[in-house]
């Protein structure tokens, strides 16, 4: 076995070139290819199987891993019945007296393509522009896998000990992750006793530092309908007598949400804020000021010569953190029931169907509140409407484990060496249910949540971009805490 280099004498600015190599030899080019394979989750693609496009990204995945040849290195892929792959990768420890495991986590499959892309992009035709790699998945999350094996090659070029490092690539993260706990059971023996998890599946709160992510919100959704004719009528000969379905909605989502506010109604939908993550938000409000808000592509239009924006719930950069990280909030992400514009006679429709999102502060539980929600919908419907409320998908929020001081340190070390400023902690708005899961499972491990979407990256919406120069330096910082972990 080779010496080992203690980390002060790691040369972190060959660590940075050769992942920055890497990067620009390789990576862009594997993830060019990636974007351009629809590899949407189930819940976006029933025929997944058939259509083998989240196969594809996973067996070139593999390819290219194996082809990088890392040293002690096993890999394969896994599969259960029924359900999409995992990759799963094994770099034997050359740490003499390492007991506990790095776990490295990402996942393959996509959200769907959403509208509103610039003219000359689009979710499966990429583009690299100014250090941006344009389309659907590369920074969520398909450079996950690639970064991770850069950042252990360039340990393993300057031969640096490590503890064992094992890497979980799912395939079903967007669907909620559905059967990521059945793999976790099935290779639980495999993955050895976790100590440090590195989720490379999150944002950056700005591309000037490293961002750890400190909670994450979680999710309960379904689809909303309310049905009261069985056919459309003649809008001027039934409105007045027969209720709109849409007005029965409005009033059954007036007991969840009050629409001038936006402020959840349900007590139990909240949750108290602890002391260290308000004190955590209040440093990141510092930091970010009003880049918290402004970083979202708001409308704007000219109204007699006078630009004009619209507006967020709050200008104040604390409460907006605590809005999009702690506070529970209600999206309609799909409506039914709704003829296109050009087909929209005089009817009245029969029904009107949401298609909702409800994302839940990092300490309430999802599966209590998806069945509230579902008593608070369907009771005592308006009209005796027929008023359902079908879920589909949910996932307890994260808030992260205390951090242990070699890891703080860790932290800061890497930041401070690969940006010039020390790391940064802040909350998502988002759900990785893989966090929830391995906090339960490994208590004691600490959780380095990070990744490259950061501002305007716009991962799920249109015009998403992988920011590379951010990506490099993240994957250098992740070699480092690596060369650090006891």
């Amino acid at each position: 076995m080779n010496a080992r280099i203690p980390t002060q004498a790691l040369n972190t600015a060959q660590v940075l070139s050769e992942v920055s190599s890497a990067w620009d030899d390789q990576i862009v080019s594997e993830l060019t290819d990636y974007i351009a394979i629809p590899a949407k989750s189930p819940m976006f693609d029933a025929d997944w199987v058939a259509h083998g496009f989240i196969d594809t990204v996973v067996r070139n995945t593999a390819s290219w891993i194996e082809a990088q040849k890392v040293p002690g290195l096993t890999l394969e892929i896994v599969r259960l019945p029924g359900q999409t792959p995992v990759l799963f990768f094994e770099v034997a420890a050359t740490r003499s007296n390492a007991q506990q495991t790095v776990l490295m986590y990402g996942h393959l499959d996509k959200q769907p393509e959403f509208s509103g892309w610039r003219s000359d992009l689009g979710p499966w035709t990429p583009k690299y522009e100014n250090g941006k790699l344009y389309g659907r998945g590369g920074a969520d999350d398909g450079y996950a896998a690639y970064a991770a094996i850069a950042a252990i090659q360039a340990l393993k070029s300057q031969k640096v000990e490590h503890p064992r490092i094992v890497g979980l690539i799912e395939t079903c993260e967007e669907s909620g992750s559905p059967n990521l706990l059945q793999y976790i059971d099935a290779l639980g023996s495999r993955l050895g006793d976790v100590g440090l998890v590195i989720c490379l599946d999150s944002g950056a709160g700005n591309y000037d530092q490293l961002w750890l992510t400190n909670s994450l919100r979680g999710v309960a959704g379904g689809v909303l309908k309310v049905q009261i004719l069985s056919e459309g009528v003649h809008s001027g000969d039934a409105s007045g007598l027969v209720p709109s379905s849409f007005r029965i909605l409005r009033q059954v989502l007036d007991r969840l949400e009050d629409s001038a506010t936006g402020r959840l109604l349900p007590a139990a939908f909240h949750c108290e804020v602890p002391a260290e993550r308000l004190a955590q938000a209040q440093a990141t409000a510092a930091i970010l000021g009003d880049a918290v808000y402004k970083n979202f592509p708001w409308a704007h239009y000219d109204c007699g010569g006078d630009q004009r924006f619209a507006l967020p719930t709050t200008t104040d950069p604390l409460q907006g953190l605590l809005n999009r990280t702690w506070a529970p909030t209600l999206s309609v992400v799909g409506v039914d029931g709704f003829p296109d514009m050009k087909d929209a006679g005089n009817v009245l429709r029969p029904y009107t169907a949401f298609k909702l999102s409800l994302r839940l502060p990092p300490l309430v539980d999802a599966e209590t509140a998806v069945q509230q929600l579902k008593t608070l919908l369907e009771d005592n419907a308006p009209y005796q409407a027929q008023v359902t409320f079908a879920p589909g998908g949910q996932a307890t929020g994260w808030n992260a484990p205390d951090t242990a001081p070699w890891f703080e340190k860790a932290l800061d070390d890497a930041s401070n060496t690969y940006f010039g400023a020390p790391c940064g902690y802040v909350g998502q708005g988002g759900t990785i249910p893989l966090m929830n899961m391995l906090s339960k499972g490994f208590p004691k491990a600490q959780m380095m949540v990070c990744g490259v979407l950061g501002p305007k990256s716009n991962a799920h919406g249109p015009n998403e971009f992988l920011h590379v120069p951010y990506a490099k330096k993240l994957t250098a910082a992740v070699a480092q805490v690596i060369a650090q972990c006891p």
